[in-house]
C-alpha cells in the first residue's frame, strides 16, 4: 500500500516532465488553444509583483524624502517610463519566447563568457524573485497583524502568517498554471479599484481643506528653498525608490501565455503568432506601466499630504501600509478592513508572478547547460524547492520587510541593468546606432541607481552574492556530477552511412578516433592504421572506420549530432560535430551498435599528463581523459556489459 501510494505521488509529481502536456507550466511553449490568454489577463499575472508595491512604496518614499516625497516619485515615474519600459519593448520583441534579456545577453556573449552572465543572472533573478515572495508575503502579514480592528501583534504570528500564505501560494502552482491566472484576474481590478477609491477621498480632502496642500508647500520652501537643489535631491534619493520598478522581467517571462489574437490580426504584423504575441506584451507592458505611474503619484501626494510624518518611522501606524491608514482614517474601520485584505491578497500573490519567473527561467536554462538535474525540467519539484528555500529565508529574516528590500532592490535593478545593457548590445548589432546610444543612456542611469543603491544598503549585494554563489556552486558540481552522461538528444546519419552500416550488419565494426583534418591524405589515414594494427592486433579484413570529431562550442551540455561519411582512396570516414570529444565518440559506438546489431571496438589512447588536468580540460574544452571518459559514458548508458561497446585502450 505504501508502495503504491509512494508511485502515485512520483508520477502525480513529476507528470509535467514525462508528458508536457500535462501541465500548463510558464516555462512550456503554450498550446493555442488551452493555454494562451489575452494580454490583459496576463498582465493581471505578471502585474501583481507590480501593483502590489502599492502597498509600500508611499511609505519608503516618505521616509527616503520626506516632503519631497511627490517630487521624487516623480523622477521614479518618469526614468519608468523613458527607460524601463522602452527597454522590456525591445526585448519582448527580440526575445518572444519567455526567455527575457538573459537569453539576449547568452546570445551576444561567447561560448562559457555567456553561460557564466547567465548563471550570475540566474543568481540575481533568483534573489529577485525569491526576496519578493518572502517580501510581498511578510508585508501581507504586516497588514494583518497591525489591522487595528483585529490586531495580532508579535512576531511569532507574523513568521506563522508569513509561512502560511508562502504554502498556500505554493499550492496554488501545484495546482496548475491557469488557476494562478485566473486568482490573478480576479484580485488586481478589485485591488485597484479599491485603490482608486481611496485616492479618490484622499484627493477629496485635500481640495477640501486647502491649509493641507499650504503646509505641505509651505514645509517644501522651507526645507528647500532652491529648487534646484530640491530636484537635485529628488534625483539623488531616487535610487531608495527603486522597488516601484519591479515587475519587468517577470513580465516578458510569461509573455508565452498570450493569445497572439486573430490570425487577420497576426498577419497584418507578419510572423503570425509571434508577432501577435509580441504586440501583445506591449500592450500589457506599456498599460502597466501607465497606470502604475498615475498610481504611484497619487498615491505619493494623498500620503504625504495627509499623513503626520512621525507614522511613517518604523513602529508608525503608516510604516509599510501608508494607503491602508489613509483608509482607516477618512473610510472608517469596514472599508479600511476591506482594503487591509485587498492588500493582503494582492501582497500574497505578488509571489505568484515572481514563482512563475522562477519556473520559466531555471528549466530553460540550468538542466541545458547540464547544471541542474534532468528532474528540474519538472515544474511541481521546482515548486517544492522553491517553497523550502522560501521558508528558509522568512526564517532568517524573520519575516522582517525592511531587512530584505535592500536585496529585493539590488536584485531588481541587476536585472534592469543587464536587461538596458542587452538591448544597447542589441541595437548596435542591428545596425541602429542613435537606438544604441539612447539605450546606452539609459544603461548608464539603472548602473547608477544600482551602484547608489548597493552603497546605501551594503546588506543587498551581500545577499545576492549569497545566492550567485549557491548557483554557481550548485552548477558547476551538477555538471561535473553529469560529465559522464550520454548528451546526445538527437543523432542523425547521412543515407550512405546507413547503407554502409546496413552492409556491415551482424559484423563488429572497428572505429579509430582521429583528429579531424580536412586535408588529410592516404598516406595520413594509412599510418594511423599502420600504427594501430600493430598495438591493437587489428584483423587485416575488418570493417574500420575513422571517426573524426570536429569541437563546437564547449561550454553546451546537450548536442543535436549528424554524422557524415566521407571516403579518401579506400579509407571510410565518420565525421561528427559536438561540444565533447568523448560524447561523440560513444554516441557513435552506439549508434552503429543499433545498426550493425553488433557491438563496436573503440581504440583510443591513454591522455597524457595529469588526470586531473585532463578532466577539467575535458569539463572545461570537451577534449582530454578521453579514453576514461569514453568508457564511463558507454557504462552508465549501457549497463548489458554483452551489449556495450567494446573499449581498446594503448
Amino acid at each position: 500500500m505504501t508502495t503504491a501510494v509512494f508511485h502515485r505521488f512520483r508520477a502525480w509529481l513529476f507528470a509535467d516532465q514525462e508528458n508536457s502536456a500535462a501541465y500548463h507550466g510558464p516555462h512550456q511553449r503554450p498550446r493555442e488553444d488551452t493555454r494562451t490568454r489575452p494580454w490583459w489577463a496576463v498582465m493581471c499575472l505578471s502585474g501583481v509583483d507590480y501593483f502590489s508595491t502599492l502597498g509600500y512604496q508611499p511609505g519608503i518614499a516618505a521616509l527616503a524624502a520626506g516632503s519631497l516625497a511627490p517630487v521624487a516619485t516623480l523622477v521614479l515615474v518618469l526614468v519608468t517610463l523613458c527607460g524601463a519600459l522602452p527597454v522590456y519593448r525591445w526585448v519582448a520583441a527580440v526575445s518572444p519566447h519567455g526567455a527575457g534579456s538573459i537569453r539576449m545577453l547568452e546570445k551576444l556573449l561567447p561560448r562559457w563568457n555567456g553561460k557564466i552572465a547567465v548563471l550570475v543572472l540566474l543568481g540575481f533573478a533568483c534573489t529577485d524573485f525569491m526576496i519578493t515572495i518572502t517580501l510581498s508575503s511578510a508585508d501581507a502579514a504586516t497588514h494583518l497583524v497591525d489591522n487595528p480592528v483585529m490586531p495580532l501583534h508579535g512576531n511569532d504570528a507574523k513568521l506563522w502568517i508569513t509561512c502560511g500564505l508562502i504554502t498556500l501560494l505554493a499550492a496554488v502552482f501545484l495546482k496548475g498554471f491557469r488557476e494562478a491566472i485566473a486568482l490573478a484576474v480576479f484580485l488586481v481590478p478589485i485591488y485597484l479599484a479599491l485603490n482608486v477609491a481611496v485616492m479618490a477621498v484622499g484627493f477629496e480632502r485635500i481640495l477640501s481643506h486647502p491649509e493641507v496642500m499650504g503646509s505641505w508647500a509651505s514645509a517644501v520652501t522651507t526645507q528647500h528653498s532652491n529648487p534646484w537643489m530640491a530636484l537635485l535631491l529628488a534625483v539623488v534619493v531616487f535610487p531608495k525608490l527603486a522597488l516601484g520598478m519591479s515587475g519587468y522581467e517577470t513580465g516578458v517571462s510569461v509573455m508565452t501565455q498570450i493569445h497572439p489574437g486573430s490570425t487577420a490580426d497576426a498577419a497584418k504584423a507578419g510572423h503570425g503568432a509571434v508577432a501577435g504575441r509580441i504586440r501583445g506584451a506591449r500592450k500589457m507592458l506599456t498599460l502597466a506601466a501607465v497606470i502604475m505611474a498615475v498610481m504611484l503619484l497619487s498615491s505619493s501626494m494623498v500620503t504625504t499630504l495627509l499623513i503626520p510624518p512621525q507614522e511613517f518611522a518604523p513602529g508608525g501606524q503608516a510604516n509599510g501600509r501608508a494607503l491602508a491608514y489613509v483608509a482607516h482614517e477618512y473610510m472608517g474601520p469596514v472599508f479600511g478592513s476591506a482594503y487591509d485584505l485587498s492588500t493582503i491578497l494582492i501582497l500574497w500573490f505578488a509571489g505568484a508572478s515572481a514563482l512563475a519567473g522562477m519556473l520559466n527561467l531555471v528549466p530553460r536554462y540550468l538542466p541545458r547547460y547540464g547544471m541542474a538535474p534532468e528532474w528540474t525540467r519538472a515544474v511541481r519539484p521546482l515548486i517544492l524547492v522553491f517553497t523550502l528555500v522560501a521558508f528558509v529565508i522568512t526564517w532568517l529574516f524573520d519575516a522582517n520587510v525592511d531587512a530584505q528590500g535592500g536585496a529585493y532592490a539590488t536584485g531588481v535593478l541587476v536585472l534592469m541593468t543587464s536587461a538596458a545593457l542587452a538591448v544597447t548590445l542589441s541595437a548596435g548589432h542591428r545596425g541602429r546606432p542613435r537606438l544604441a546610444r539612447g539605450y546606452g543612456l539609459i544603461t548608464a542611469v539603472f548602473l547608477y541607481t544600482t551602484v547608489a543603491n548597493v552603497v546605501e544598503r551594503p546588506d543587498g549585494i551581500k545577499i545576492a552574492a549569497v545566492f550567485v554563489f549557491c548557483i554557481l556552486v550548485i552548477s558547476f558540481a551538477s555538471r561535473v556530477w553529469r560529465a559522464s552522461e550520454l548528451r546526445i538528444t538527437d543523432l542523425r546519419a547521412d543515407s550512405a552511412l546507413r547503407t554502409s552500416m546496413t552492409a556491415s550488419r551482424g559484423r563488429a565494426v572497428q572505429l579509430i578516433p582521429r583528429n579531424p583534418d580536412p586535408q588529410g591524405v592516404d598516406e595520413d589515414y594509412q599510418q594511423k592504421l599502420s600504427v594501430e594494427r600493430r598495438s591493437h592486433a587489428l584483423v587485416e579484413d575488418s570493417d574500420v572506420w575513422f571517426v573524426e570529431v570536429k569541437l563546437r562550442d564547449p561550454s553546451d551540455f546537450s548536442d543535436k549530432v549528424s554524422l557524415v561519411s566521407r571516403t579518401v582512396c579506400s579509407h571510410h570516414i565518420i565525421h561528427v560535430d559536438g561540444s565533447s570529444v568523448p560524447t561523440c565518440l560513444a554516441g557513435v559506438a552506439l549508434w552503429v551498435r543499433d545498426q550493425t546489431g553488433v557491438p563496436p571496438h573503440v581504440y583510443l589512447e591513454w591522455s597524457s599528463g595529469s588526470p586531473v588536468r585532463n578532466y577539467l580540460r575535458f569539463l572545461l574544452w570537451g577534449q582530454g581523459q578521453t579514453a576514461t571518459v569514453v568508457h564511463e559514458i558507454l557504462r552508465r548508458a549501457e549497463p548489458d556489459d554483452a551489449a556495450r561497446p567494446v573499449v581498446h585502450v594503448m
